[in-house]
């Protein structure tokens, strides 16, 4: 069992969530594949949904709050200070999307794109620290920035979270762990992706806990998904690749047997 209790550490990807425009279908996808239940903000929360799992929040859903939003899991780092990080964030060569705001006395956060244009969010906890359950069946596991300019986003990431960086490069494969400053501990990864399309964004991936990838990526077929990359073996456990029934991406990973928080 993996529960966290306390503030995530600053840089550690601590939540993750989903805008979508058919909320009770994405409610019942993801209940149908990983189990979630959900819990409601109220209407001051604006329809948005914490997914939990064994009572521990491991997501948020809700509706997009705006025309031409696109339907993406959003990363969310850790941040003492939303409105310093944001201020970073420009000055490193990033945009705002959303300047920092309350949401009511959960935390404080921004939308923020880096310099080489990968959405992310930022979130400084207040009752809500962001995932409770991590590394488990149906929860976030890992958290990876796909860029075709890896020199850059290194830098970027150094600059606003004080990253250091271990390399894990094979043949045709560039890849980095990031960890993060005070305990030095890999909480994410840096991916060269040059199968990136033209014209497509840089992004971040959300990858999620599975005790059974093959079964995982059955179910998901059979709800109306589509596997992006096939069910396979990595370095890092048995994997696969889904979009979603309304086009969200997500990994889907072997549990891990053990992962540093």
């Amino acid at each position: 069992m993996t529960v966290h209790s306390e503030q995530w550490p600053a840089g550690t990807p601590n939540w993750v969530d989903l805008s979508v425009d058919d909320l009770p279908a994405a409610k019942a996808f993801y209940t149908e594949l990983f189990g979630w239940e959900y819990l409601s903000g109220g209407e001051e929360a604006g329809g948005y949904l914490l997914a939990s799992l064994g009572g521990k929040a491991v997501a948020g859903l809700g509706p997009k709050q705006g025309p031409g939003m696109p339907t993406v899991w959003t990363t969310y780092l850790a941040s003492d200070n939303a409105d310093t990080t944001a201020k970073e964030v420009a000055a490193a060569g990033g945009q705002l999307i959303a300047p920092p705001f309350d949401v009511m006395d959960s935390g404080r956060m921004a939308v923020v794109a880096d310099s080489v244009g990968a959405a992310f969010g930022i979130w400084q906890a207040g009752t809500h620290i962001g995932a409770e359950r991590v590394n488990e069946h149906g929860s976030l596991c890992w958290n990876e920035l796909h860029t075709r300019d890896y020199a850059a986003a290194r830098s970027f990431y150094s600059d606003v979270f004080g990253f250091s960086y271990q390399d894990i490069n094979e043949e045709g494969f560039i890849y980095s762990t990031f960890k993060r400053p005070g305990d030095g501990v890999e909480v994410g990864g840096v991916h060269h992706d040059t199968d990136i399309p033209d014209g497509a964004p840089n992004y971040w991936l959300a990858w999620l806990a599975s005790d059974n990838v093959d079964a995982t990526a059955a179910k998901a077929r059979e709800l109306g998904s589509t596997l992006l990359v096939p069910v396979m073996d990595s370095p890092f456990g048995r994997m696969t690749i889904v979009q979603g029934p309304q086009g969200e991406v997500f990994g889907v990973i072997a549990t891990p047997q053990t992962r540093a928080q």
